[in-house]
């Protein structure tokens, strides 16, 4: 403003520059950064001059651009001559005021033939209708990213500018949108009065409700392109695309292994260092990461927040929930390619082929004895202290493992929840019906490696293998006859019987 008059509007940010190729022409006198065209450059100026770079003459209230200025004096030229009977609010113009009065009414005459959202404000309808049609007509002349609407244009070009206007009192973080520095203000506040209905978690913003709540409803709306995988939120897809295109321009110092991300370099070079920030209260385990804390704080209270919406069961973990799922899909994407076993997912895989490899990392320090797992490791154990924690109640027999009391209760309770669809049949334990359902597919995994000969379970493998080590650990007392299964010895009893006129009880035979 020169003079008291305004300046020679300027062109609309949105069309195109007079300069087609997309040159910057328009430079600051200050720093001698361009750009594409000179509104972008007289709202750039405003960093270099203060806030105070667009004063209203009458009023002394400040702007970043001449568009601003240029609206408000209008409010000070203008009568304001249309009242509103409900809250006494006055216009400029009718048409502002039969806009406002359908706040009151209600009203909303403007539907959407897509959805049938319905909307006060014809504009506001046309804006919604391109998240239908896929349009962006607001293009930035800066970088050419393309908007569905002029706010988010004007919001994005502050990126280019550097005007972040909106700061947080509190702690001097800036933001370029007043909404973004609301949602900030409640992370000083504590303040998180969205609440999921599901498990009860609150949240400060809608929008990290909306995130949450697809961890219960499994949604996934975000696509990738390339391998058509799919994400709860765009920032994952966003890292995931950058895999695709081999972008990791974050290395770690120590190893030399690169990252999409900061963040994640400095969570990986805490293996390096050893550092454990996070803390658990309850018993003072520590965690590198985060989530792993919040994943492992669910073991003492219990939460279960991932929930099937199959069958209505809950998990502690997203990784168990997927398993799960699986279950009912009866997808098996892992395969064998020893034996052409499928599994459900990648670690049952990696478990399986130590059967091929014949891999035994874990060693029992007291005996030598080794062993695939760590988890059998840990079971092997305590063969050695003889401990037995946990009871039967029904028959006070005590074992090494939970998993293996809640087996052996199926004895006293009859319980067969394993049921094969091939034929109907039905086992008390997983193991089983996994051996059983090789009757139907002709699998044998388990093959001998002296002559080659293939079996459906370990042992009858190992039973077959004491025909080539000449292993016969099965004795008759009475003959002194040794045999290699306690079926071919079970055999020779009743040859007994028959002969002697004895009677078979048990493992006793007696006249």
């Amino acid at each position: 403003m020169e003079g008291g008059k305004l300046l020679d509007p300027l062109s609309d940010p949105t069309s195109p520059p007079e300069n087609h190729r997309g040159q910057k022409t328009h430079a600051c006198s200050e720093c001698g950064e361009s750009f594409a065209h000179q509104s972008l450059l007289l709202i750039h100026r405003k960093v270099h001059v203060g806030t105070e770079s667009s004063q209203g003459l009458e009023c002394q209230k400040s702007f970043s651009g001449v568009w601003g200025i240029a609206k408000h004096l209008r409010s000070h030229t203008r009568l304001k001559s249309y009242k509103c009977v409900e809250c006494d609010l006055r216009f400029g113009q009718k048409s502002e005021l039969l806009r406002h009065q359908q706040i009151h009414t209600g009203e909303k005459p403007y539907q959407c033939l897509e959805c049938g959202k319905s909307f006060n404000e014809k504009s506001v309808l046309k804006n919604h209708e391109r998240l239908h049609t896929g349009e962006k007509p607001y293009k930035c002349w800066q970088c050419g990213k393309c908007f569905a609407q002029h706010s988010q244009l004007w919001v994005h070009e502050k990126v280019h500018t550097g005007i972040t206007s909106y700061k947080c009192l509190e702690c001097g973080k800036c933001y370029t949108r007043s909404s973004s520095l609301r949602s900030h203000e409640k992370t000083h506040r504590g303040e998180k009065n969205k609440k999921c209905l599901e498990c009860g978690k609150c949240f400060p913003t809608k929008a990290n409700l909306t995130r949450h709540q697809r961890i219960h409803t499994g949604d996934k709306p975000y696509e990738c392109p390339e391998c058509e995988k799919r994400f709860v939120d765009s920032s994952e897809l966003h890292r995931h695309q950058k895999g695709h295109k081999g972008e990791q321009p974050y290395k770690c110092g120590e190893c030399g292994k690169s990252f999409m991300t900061p963040g994640v370099v400095r969570i990986h070079q805490r293996i390096h260092t050893g550092e454990r920030p996070y803390k658990c209260v309850e018993c003072g385990k520590c965690f590198s990461q985060k989530q792993h804390l919040g994943t492992h704080q669910r073991v003492h209270t219990g939460v279960k927040p991932y929930r099937c919406i199959e069958c209505g069961k809950s998990f502690a973990q997203k990784g168990g929930l997927w398993q799960h799922q699986k279950t009912h899909t009866g997808e098996k994407p892992y395969r064998c390619n020893e034996c052409g076993t499928f599994f459900r997912t990648r670690s049952a895989l990696r478990s399986h082929m130590k059967i091929h490899t014949g891999e035994k990392n874990y060693k029992c320090f007291d005996c030598g004895r080794a062993f695939a797992h760590s988890s059998s490791l840990r079971v092997h154990s305590l063969i050695h202290t003889g401990e037995k924690p946990h009871k039967c109640l029904e028959c006070n027999k005590c074992f090494s493992r939970k998993g293996t009391l809640l087996k052996h209760q199926r004895i006293h309770t009859g319980e067969k929840p394993y049921q094969c669809l091939e034929c109907g049949k039905s086992f008390p334990y997983k193991e089983c019906l996994r051996i059983h359902e090789r009757l139907h597919t002709g699998e044998k995994p388990y093959k001998c490696v002296e002559c080659e000969k293939a079996f459906r379970c370990k042992s009858t493998l190992k039973k077959h293998h004491r025909v080539h080590i000449g292993d016969k650990p099965f004795s008759c007392e009475q003959r002194g006859k040794h045999f290699s299964q306690k079926s071919h010895l079970y055999v020779h009893w009743e040859l007994h019987m028959v002969t002697e006129g004895k009677v078979w009880c048990g493992e006793m035979y007696f006249k």
